[in-house]
């Protein structure tokens, strides 16, 4: 999406009327306008997360979830996510025979990330309206698959694929393109962290430590090629977006595919490219340097009154650096 799709929002006419005069500064901007653009296309979901006072959602300030959620790393991993998730044929047949994502690719985009950021960051009441979004969502998804097996989103073992390639996917992409190294007992404590989330939806099994996570992924017997893999595969190596969006993106579906385990990539018959790692890692400091840490973060901690490290964060609401430029 573009940033005249985005300047429709709210104060666009502030937007348009105050934009900085320094050009590194309408740089940044513009990178934060195309890049909030692409999340736009649904409520926001901790809209009115601050009436919730003290309220720690399911984590709390000294989750590490915060953390590695809040990174901008985050991107590549939510794209791992969909193209891992993709591998499993019954899943992929759920979303190719009840999706509208190829009709409405920035809606799904958008509400999925909604469902992320309200999980993480919520307080409860956010967190148990998410999952009962999903869960409505999730009822009539039900059919055979291309290998004559059935499906239902509400299986549990189909909810855990879909949970832990999330869970793997967003340590994964913290532990190449993050901000710092985690230690073993950090990355551990996020996979046991986001496992409360996965008991929200039923899912069975989840892992409690990034051995077990990772193992279980990268082995998963249940991974091979469908028919709609290819066709999910091809969309998300070329989504319909803006030119310049989507020069972007494919800098971080590349530097998505490189952390895949192999046996996944083969199913998925995706090539990882070389110099991808590298340039992903530039992506994510220019990234950073652009967007900072999420503003629902600082959001979530605000609504706890913890202390914020001012220092991470760009924007102090979800939009608020556009309207004050």
């Amino acid at each position: 999406d573009t940033l005249s799709s985005y300047d429709r929002g709210p104060g666009s006419a502030r937007v348009e009327a105050m934009r900085p005069t320094n050009p590194i500064e309408r740089l940044r901007i513009t990178a934060v306008s195309r890049t909030v653009g692409l999340f736009a296309h649904a409520g926001d979901p901790m809209e009115h997360t601050l009436d919730y006072k003290g309220d720690p959602g399911l984590f709390g300030p000294d989750a590490i979830s915060w953390e590695v959620m809040g990174d901008v790393s985050g991107f590549i991993g939510g794209i791992r996510a969909l193209l891992v998730q993709a591998a499993h044929p019954e899943v992929v047949a759920g979303v190719a025979d009840h999706s509208r994502y190829r009709e409405d690719p920035l809606g799904r985009l958008s509400r999925t990330s909604a469902y992320v950021t309200a999980t993480s960051f919520g307080a409860m009441p956010e967190v148990e309206a998410a999952v009962q979004f999903v869960r409505r969502a999730h009822r009539p998804v039900q059919g055979v698959s291309h290998r004559g097996l059935p499906y239902s989103a509400d299986e549990p073992a189909l909810a855990a694929w879909v949970h832990n390639s999330l869970t793997d996917s967003f340590l994964r992409a913290y532990r190449e393109y993050g901000e710092r190294e985690l230690t073993t007992r950090e990355a551990d404590r996020f996979v046991a962290e986001q496992s409360l989330i996965g008991r929200l939806l039923d899912a069975d099994p989840l892992p409690q430590t990034e051995v077990e996570l990772s193992d279980w992924v990268a082995g998963n017997p249940a991974v091979g090629p469908s028919p709609g893999m290819r066709e999910a595969v091809d969309f998300l190596r070329e989504p319909p977006l803006d030119p310049a969006v989507l020069f972007a993106y494919r800098l971080l579906a590349s530097a998505a595919i490189v952390t895949v385990p192999p046996r996944i990539r083969r199913a998925l018959a995706l090539k990882p490219r070389p110099g991808a790692q590298l340039v992903g890692r530039s992506s994510m400091r220019a990234m950073r340097w652009a967007l900072g840490s999420s503003p629902r973060w600082r959001m979530a901690l605000e609504r706890v009154g913890a202390p914020i490290p001012e220092h991470r964060f760009k924007q102090k609401r979800p939009f608020e650096t556009l309207e004050a430029a």
